[in-house]
This record gives C-alpha cells, sequence and structure tokens, in this order.
C-alpha cells in the first residue's frame, strides 16, 4: 500500500504490528467519524433517522463487498451473535446432525452447537484436523442425509489456512444440508463473492480486517434460505410494518424480507459510524488489491522464516496462504502458550522488542493487515534472526 494510506495508521509506525487476527488497527479517517458521532452525542443534536439512513447504506455498502443484495444482510454485534441467529432459528430434530472441525474453530463456533445437541438431542460430528488443514474430504463423507448444517471458517484462526470451500457447499447441497461460515478472518483482505461460493450464511465482526470497532457485525442468509427461516428472536426492526419503529399492530405477524428478519434493536450506531467509514476506505481500495498485498508479505514472511529455519505450519508458500503466518507445532500447547520452550521464549522477545502478534493453540501467529509493509517484514524477520544467533552462541 502507498505511503499515504499508512500514514492514516498511527500504530502502524509506533510498532510492528502484525495482529489483524485478533485486532485490526483503526485509520484516523475512523477515528474522526466517531469522534463527530459523539460531539452529536453530547451536544444532544443526533438524528436518529438520519442515523437508520446511515444503516442501510453501510448494510448495501457491505453487501457490495461480499456479492450480496442487501435484503440478505442483518445487522448484527458480532460473529458469535450472527451464528446463533442462524443455527437456533433453524428446525431442529433429534437425530439431525452438524458436521465441523472444532480443532480448526474459534470457541465460539463450538459452544452453540453442543447447546443444540442439549436442547434438541442434535448429533455433533467433530471431524480432526489434517495437518492444521480442514478436514474437507473426512468432512463431506461424514455428511449425510440428517445433516443439517455444515460449518467451517473462511480462513481458520490458527494457523490461518483458507478452507477449500467449494467440495463443502456441492456436498451440503447435494444432500439437502446447510453451509454456515464464520468469515472473521477473511472479510475486508480477501475477495469474497457469497453467490458464487454458494454459502447458505456467512457471520462477520467489522473489528479486524473490516478496521472498525467491537460490537458491530453483520450475518448474509441466502435469501432463499432466510425467508424460510422464523427467526429465534424478533424485535420492532426485524418486523414488515410501515410505522413508526414504536408502533405495535395486531394483524399477523409478518417478518422483513430476507436476512432483515434477524436484526433486532435499536442498532450500535457509534459501531455504525465506524463501520460506514471503514468500509468506504476499503471499497476505494479494492478488496482484490488489499489481498494481493497482505497475501504476498506473508508469502514472503513463510519464506523468509523457512530459509531460518522455522517451523512454518503449512510450509512453503501455497493456495492455503492468506495473510496469517504460523510457526510452532499446532495443538502443541493452550491458547496462549505452546509446549516448545523456543517458541515461549521467542514470544517474549518480539513482544519486548515492540513486535504486536499472538500466541495461538501452540503457534505464533502473525497477521498481517492493508497498512503492513515489507519494512515490517524486514524487522521482524531481522529480529528472528537476531534471536536464534543469540541462543545459538548460548548453546
Amino acid at each position: 500500500m502507498n505511503p499515504e494510506f499508512r500514514s492514516l495508521f498511527p500504530g502502524a509506525q509506533q510498532q510492528i504490528y502484525l495482529n489483524v487476527a485478533a485486532r485490526g488497527l483503526v485509520p484516523t479517517t475512523v477515528r474522526d467519524v466517531v469522534s463527530n458521532y459523539m460531539d452529536h452525542c453530547v451536544a444532544g443534536t443526533s438524528d436518529k433517522d438520519r442515523l437508520r439512513e446511515e444503516i442501510e447504506e453501510t448494510r448495501t455498502s457491505f453487501a457490495s463487498m461480499i456479492g450480496a443484495d442487501s435484503d440478505e444482510i442483518a445487522i448484527t454485534k458480532n460473529v458469535s451473535e450472527g451464528l446463533n441467529l442462524f443455527a437456533a432459528s433453524l428446525p431442529w430434530n433429534a437425530g439431525d446432525n452438524v458436521v465441523f472441525c472444532p480443532a480448526l474453530e474459534h470457541p465460539n463456533n463450538i459452544y452453540l452447537w453442543y447447546n443444540l445437541e442439549r436442547l434438541h438431542g442434535v448429533e455433533v460430528r467433530a471431524i480432526p484436523p489434517v495437518d492444521g488443514a480442514m478436514p474437507v474430504e473426512a468432512m463431506a463423507a461424514a455428511m449425510d442425509e440428517r445433516t443439517r448444517v455444515v460449518t467451517f471458517p473462511t480462513i481458520s484462526f490458527a494457523p490461518g489456512f483458507i478452507t477449500d470451500i467449494a467440495p463443502l457447499v456441492a456436498r451440503a447441497r447435494s444432500l439437502g444440508a446447510l453451509t454456515l461460515a464464520d468469515g472473521a478472518q477473511s472479510i475486508g483482505c480477501m475477495a469474497t463473492d457469497v453467490h458464487a461460493l454458494g454459502i447458505d450464511a456467512l457471520a462477520v465482526a467489522t473489528q479486524k480486517c473490516l478496521m472498525s470497532l467491537y460490537g458491530f457485525g453483520f450475518l448474509y442468509v441466502r435469501r432463499e434460505v432466510a425467508e424460510s427461516l422464523v427467526p429465534i428472536h424478533v424485535a420492532r426492526y426485524g418486523i414488515d410494518l410501515d410505522a413508526h419503529e414504536t408502533a405495535y399492530s395486531d394483524a399477523p405477524l409478518t417478518y422483513l424480507p430476507g436476512a432483515r428478519r434477524f436484526d433486532l434493536g435499536n442498532y450500535n450506531y457509534l459501531g455504525m459510524s465506524a463501520t460506514k467509514a471503514a468500509l468506504a476506505l476499503i471499497l476505494d481500495l479494492g478488496v482484490a488489491s488489499i489481498e494481493a498485498h497482505v497475501r504476498g508479505l506473508a508469502a514472503r514472511l513463510a519464506s523468509d522464516l523457512l530459509d531460518l529455519g522455522l517451523p512454518v505450519v503449512g510450509g512453503r508458500p501455497g493456495p492455503h496462504l492468506a495473510h496469517i503466518v504460523s510457526v510452532g507445532q499446532m495443538g502443541g500447547g493452550r491458547h496462549y502458550t505452546a509446549d516448545d520452550p523456543e517458541i515461549n521464549e521467542m514470544h517474549r522477545h518480539l513482544v519486548s522488542l515492540g513486535v504486536v502478534f499472538s500466541l495461538r493453540s501452540g503457534v505464533l501467529r502473525f497477521s498481517i493487515g492493508a497498512y503492513n509493509d515489507e519494512s515490517d517484514i524486514d524487522r521482524v524477520v531481522g529480529a528472528v534472526r537476531a534471536f536464534r544467533a543469540s541462543s545459538e552462541a548460548v548453546m
């Protein structure tokens, strides 16, 4: 990305920030919009009708980013809410099953399935990973005529591999099952067309690659699927009633078209304001350009770390690699630690030098945002090289 774009992110210049998979940096343009929103709150000059119009503008912008129609987008507060709204609204029967790979899922796409097991007698079919990758073939084989949902991350939160979605969609369609994707790690940094992918639902929050705040998110549900569902939770903004938001009618309950039926209310208008500005910035750059940039930097980082003899998960860059590079033994530790003492020590060393990144499931996770550049990669590789040289000298 050009220096002018990077200058919008002071946090990218004050440190080596390689942690978008946990939380992305917010640009100054978004901060200014948030400040303006708060000024109106303080002054008592907020215009709620205009804010609701901006909700619709934001919904439309996000829909255009992922190749959806605006009425296929619900407004949520995070990925977890989106996943739960969709899953809980399905007509479950005892003996139905869900297929997924919990070892590669964020915990918030695990708990809800075991809760449905408890509530409805749903069978949870947990498939183990294959060398840190989504076990697509095994997941497809585990599906049958009682499979209601197959769920997966578009990119795993660790080690960060891209999921091969097409075989899962094809198998699910052949059985009448639905596909539910956690898009937390991909939307905003990877070009995505949900209609072309054929997925039925996708949940995303805005604090990672969408460069906005916690507390705001989107749920995509394919129109035909959404209109077959009775939402488990309802509120005024999901009801089709051409009247003021406080109006109530005793006419038969009619939901809004498509995924809008999942809207609750009131909206997080502050989060919307931030997200609207962030989406404008991303769409102006173009997600395809962002993807080329972050994947290029990730490929270089992975190659350089491999050349230093580090155990990069997945090996040399290939189709599996997006913007996340992981180092260590996948699953070799708890959430914030590794079984390998060298990995723990390297983590402490890099943090002491001002590198912001994560330790997840036994691996060092470096995740690259649109605001990173070659100098960030140079500095991390240099720091790792110096660390290994000093460790060898001590030995």
